[in-house]
């Protein structure tokens, strides 16, 4: 008979296994198939955030998985348990953030039968993470467990599946739980030969320009992301994921700002300039290649840890394949460019323009607030030691073109899959992550209601943010595109709530702005509260068109 509080069972053995690779915190929500695990946990180090639904909770460790590099780990029982998680897994894949999620599952000798949330997980699972495998024995425990986290932290990082049946985590564990499970191999630079290629192309053009991908943002390439540029002087733009103006400020180089959805920013004018491209960890995922390097001849080199998906708008004449920094570190020094001064000159009259605009919105002061006058003041807020988290919508659009970052994943976005409904759990993660620093996030009124209910999570455990809602009783990025593509909107209207009132049903404050002078006032009042804190925005989106204006159509040369 199996001993459910037998200490030496797999539950108890995964546990011990994930204190040892270092996981300090567990995200989820209990059930009858994986409560083995559950009580494995409270004997444990790790401490268990106990959370509303099992999407936020894989958001949560997603978040943990993009700050530390390690996995962020989520459990959630069998059968709609399992399936909540899916939409957090497959926004991390997307979006390169290294999750292991444990989901629990009926016995295995009752697998093929028709009983209580009985499902084939691991197949639901293969779409949106890089491995789904299902543990069947207790001897398999160690391997799969360890294989997963492998999989999950290396290469490009992604979400990965482990189903476990009641009866496993039951049962005696038969091996090492100190082993090196899921220890790290350390890659080294890419090959020699690619390292000159890349060079040859680099020295002979005179216009180069660097992308810099979600993969750059690591704090692991920030040094040689450096020097590189000190090296260098190549201007650089960035995907909304991308490592932002922090690279400016440490390096010298010029940062030209950021692409993304539209190809109309003074980053685009100054990509079509360019006669070479080096993108360092860029996924096509965050900026399609068919909308910025169509029918281009000049040569782009891909500097990353796994080969380019190669594609018509974006087959690399060379690719740097390996740790990220220590290819850059390997070019550094060794780049010989005679940049065109007329080049540079645009490069940072595109800063100017950045600049001028976020500038522009200093001086907006109707009601319902203008976005430019929102940015700009959230623009204020964030400090070096201010952790952000951004919602989608208009406000992500918005805040993604003019606030810069000052270092490296200071903020977050989902840039993959767009997932509504990310920043208050990420912002929940931020706190535990780093408490006592101060932590903005920022949605839409829509995208604020898909998790807004996390507030209760976020008053148990402590944690403590300031969240802004753009409010404009829509869901206003699909209501602008389709009255651009359509000439009219469908499916967008959304009613009304008063966040004040939510915001103190759940033992936190809320602010309603009333004009937008209110907002640098509001600001300093919420960074100040114990608990988290939402402001209420209204928010006239009238300027949107000028998302759209002004699109490039065709490629320069």
């Amino acid at each position: 008979m199996i001993e459910p509080n037998n200490t030496k069972n797999c539950s108890n053995a995964i546990v011990k296994m994930l204190e040892n690779h270092g996981v300090t915190h567990v995200f989820g929500i209990p059930g009858a198939k994986i409560d083995s695990l559950f009580v494995a946990l409270k004997h444990s180090k790790i401490k268990l955030i106990l959370c509303q639904h099992e999407q936020n909770a894989a958001f949560m460790a997603a978040a943990f998985g993009r700050l530390t590099g390690k996995v962020g780990v989520c459990i959630a029982t069998s059968g709609p348990g399992v399936t909540n998680l899916t939409t957090g897994l497959a926004t991390a894949t997307s979006e390169g953030d290294p999750v292991l999620a444990i989901g629990g599952e009926v016995p295995v000798s009752e697998r093929l039968k028709k009983t209580h949330q009985s499902l084939d997980s691991t197949s639901l699972m293969k779409a949106a993470t890089k491995l789904s495998e299902e543990i069947l024995s207790a001897e398999q425990v160690g391997e799969v467990l360890g294989n997963a986290i492998r999989v999950a932290e290396s290469g490009r990082p992604g979400a990965v599946f482990l189903s476990l049946p009641k009866d496993i985590g039951l049962a005696d564990y038969p091996g090492d739980t100190n082993a090196s499970w899921g220890k790290p191999i350390p890659m080294g630079a890419a090959a020699l030969s690619t390292i000159q290629e890349a060079l040859d192309i680099l020295n002979a053009s005179k216009r180069p320009i660097v992308i810099l991908g979600m993969q750059a943002s690591s704090r692991e390439t920030s040094e040689g992301l450096i020097s590189f540029f000190k090296s260098s002087g190549i201007p650089y733009v960035s995907t909304f994921q991308g490592a932002g103006a922090w690279v400016s400020q440490a390096s010298g180089a010029t940062y030209a700002g950021r692409i993304g959805l539209f190809r109309n920013q003074p980053a685009d004018k100054l990509l079509d300039q360019a006669d070479a491209v080096l993108t360092i960890g860029y996924d096509p995922i965050e900026y399609d290649p068919s909308i910025w390097n169509t029918n281009s001849t000049r040569p782009v080199i891909c500097v990353d840890v796994i080969p380019a998906q190669q594609d018509n708008a974006f087959l690399p004449a060379t690719e740097l394949i390996g740790d990220i920094g220590e290819s850059l570190a390997a070019l550094a020094g060794r780049v010989e460019i005679k940049l065109d001064p007329a080049y540079l000159i645009a490069a940072k009259a595109a800063v100017k323009e950045i600049q001028n605009t976020l500038d522009e919105g200093a001086s907006m002061n109707k009601f319902p607030v203008q976005p430019l006058r929102l940015v700009h003041e959230l623009q204020k807020q964030m400090t070096p030691n201010t952790h952000v988290a951004l919602d989608v919508g208009s406000n992500y659009i918005w805040t993604n073109r003019y606030c810069a970052a000052d270092y490296a994943r200071q903020v977050l976005v989902s840039n993959g899959q767009q997932t509504l409904g990310v920043s208050i759990p990420w912002g929940i993660a931020m706190s535990l992550l780093y408490p006592g620093e101060r932590v903005l996030t920022s949605s839409g009124d829509g995208g604020f209601l898909f998790t807004a209910t996390e507030l209760a999570t976020a008053v148990r455990v402590g944690a403590k943010f300031v969240h802004v809602i753009w409010d404009s009783g829509s869901f206003d990025m699909v209501a602008f595109q389709e009255q651009a593509h359509y000439g009219e909107t469908a499916g967008i209207q959304l009613g009304h709530y008063d966040p004040v009132k939510f915001a103190e049903s759940f033992g936190c404050k809320g602010y309603s702005v009333q004009s937008a002078d209110e907002l640098p006032g509001i600001f300093e009042k919420a960074f100040q509260s114990d608990v988290p804190v939402l402001i209420h925005v209204p928010v006239d989106y009238s300027l949107n068109e000028r998302l759209m204006q002004n699109v490039i159509q065709s490629f320069v040369n």
